[in-house]
């Protein structure tokens, strides 16, 4: 039984450690990305927080301003602090016949910014491309806006970088569905090495101490063994933490009815998916500030103010409003599910509020983010990230190590019978 758990173990964590990889150093990326747009956007003018806030369409419309023909508005994010930027992440357009968006000629301006106007190509400080859109795999385009004057604040190359991290660990670079179902059971997998890692480490009695370090005399295989057991066994439980709920997260309708089966659960969308609603004919439905004004008017605790809002691709969806107390984590966070043709909250997700089963699948995505449980947790779900990087130079040296030694011995034990022979 140990043989051939010892066998599955090394030879998935082998075939599969590319694509392992990329997850874990992408997910490390991504749990440091507020550290990174720290360190890498540059701040608005020193005036940018002496004035009024301008409304949230305003924001969108400033952003669209400079954003390629064809895309289309999906998600606000406000600013998280004074003199920080809003966020509008737009759809992509599909390419066009040129490989351009939207079909644009190639070379075509895209008209004014609010830092001047564009010579043939984007804009100063125009979109960027960021994580991928709602419903797949296609990129989306981020827009960052200082919410006081509406000018657009550059972030040259980094938008870029972090969107295709987002989509790397989010499928894989592949564009459609299938990419994320890989990226689940990835997760299944990583889970299950966890779990047979945790079986082989076992240490047999009286050998206890010595499993939780690496000897200084450790050398060779013994040396990667002992590493890779000792580091694998005190991060087995952020690991295992990681990846079971980054498979609830790539599976949520599934995960949400094995809950749901086992713990009182209040049926809801799961995910970032919308309710759909009914369009009213004739109507005009509520825009953006009108649904946030209803959210706010609605919020089941005081004090919260405005996080994000999503922008309806078709008119049969709901406007999701995020709301949350200033510098409070994802964990405090109430989302409302506002109908603007009826203009009025149809979905309320509160945590503190919800049956076990919700606040269960509530805290999914906080606890794969690093969100939730403090800095120190979000520090080793960051560390988390490169263990099987670790992982896998520790295991594929061993088995090389181990390899070239029975190589080596048979050619020894040849040469013996050989001359035996003689």
């Amino acid at each position: 039984m140990m043989k051939t758990l010892r066998f599955l173990h090394l030879w998935v964590g082998l075939i599969l450690g590319l694509p392992l990889l990329a997850l874990g150093l992408s997910g490390t990326v991504l749990v440091l990305e507020p550290e990174l747009r720290g360190l890498f956007t540059p701040s608005p003018a020193a005036t940018a927080d002496t004035g009024a806030a301008h409304s949230v369409a305003e924001v969108v419309a400033a952003a669209a301003a400079v954003a390629p023909p064809g895309a289309k508005p999906a998600t606000y994010t406000a600013a998280t602090e004074p003199g920080g930027t809003a966020t509008v992440r737009f759809q992509a357009p599909r390419r066009g016949p040129n490989g351009d968006g939207g079909g644009r000629p190639a070379g075509e301006a895209r008209g004014p910014s609010q830092n001047g106007p564009s010579q043939n190509g984007p804009a100063q400080g125009g979109p960027q491309r960021g994580p991928q859109g709602p419903g797949g795999g296609m990129p989306g385009i981020s827009v960052h806006i200082d919410p006081v004057t509406l000018a657009v604040v550059r972030t040259p190359g980094l938008d870029a970088t972090i969107g295709w991290f987002h989509r790397l660990h989010g499928n894989l670079l592949i564009q459609d569905r299938s990419g994320r179902d890989l990226v689940g059971y990835l997760g299944i997998v990583m889970s299950a090495l966890g779990l047979t890692g945790l079986v082989l480490w076992w240490p047999r009695p009286g050998q206890w101490r010595q499993a939780f370090i690496v000897r200084k005399a450790a050398k060779g295989a013994r040396f990667h063994r002992e590493l890779h057991g000792a580091v694998g066994i005190w991060g087995l439980v952020v690991f295992l933490v990681v990846s079971v709920t980054g498979v609830a997260i790539a599976f949520p309708q599934t995960i949400a009815a094995g809950v749901g089966s086992l713990l009182p659960m209040a049926a809801q969308t799961q995910g970032f998916a919308v309710p759909k609603v009914t369009p009213q004919e004739g109507g005009e439905p509520a825009g953006v500030d009108e649904a946030v004004a209803i959210a706010l008017a609605a919020s089941p605790r005081p004090g919260l103010a405005l996080r994000s809002a999503s922008l309806p691709q078709s008119p049969d969806q709901a406007i999701r409003v995020v709301l949350a107390p200033p510098g409070g984590a994802m964990t405090s966070t109430v989302t409302l599910m506002v109908d603007p043709w009826a203009r009025q909250v149809v979905e309320v997700r509160d945590p503190s509020a919800q049956p076990a089963g919700n606040k269960v699948t509530g805290w999914m995505r906080p606890l794969h983010e690093g969100e939730g449980l403090g800095s120190l947790y979000r520090v080793l779900v960051a560390l988390s990230g490169l263990l099987p990087l670790l992982f896998a130079i520790t295991g594929t040296s061993m088995w090389w190590i181990k390899r070239r030694n029975r190589k080596a011995g048979a050619a020894r034990a040849a040469a013996i019978l050989q001359s035996a022979a003689e």
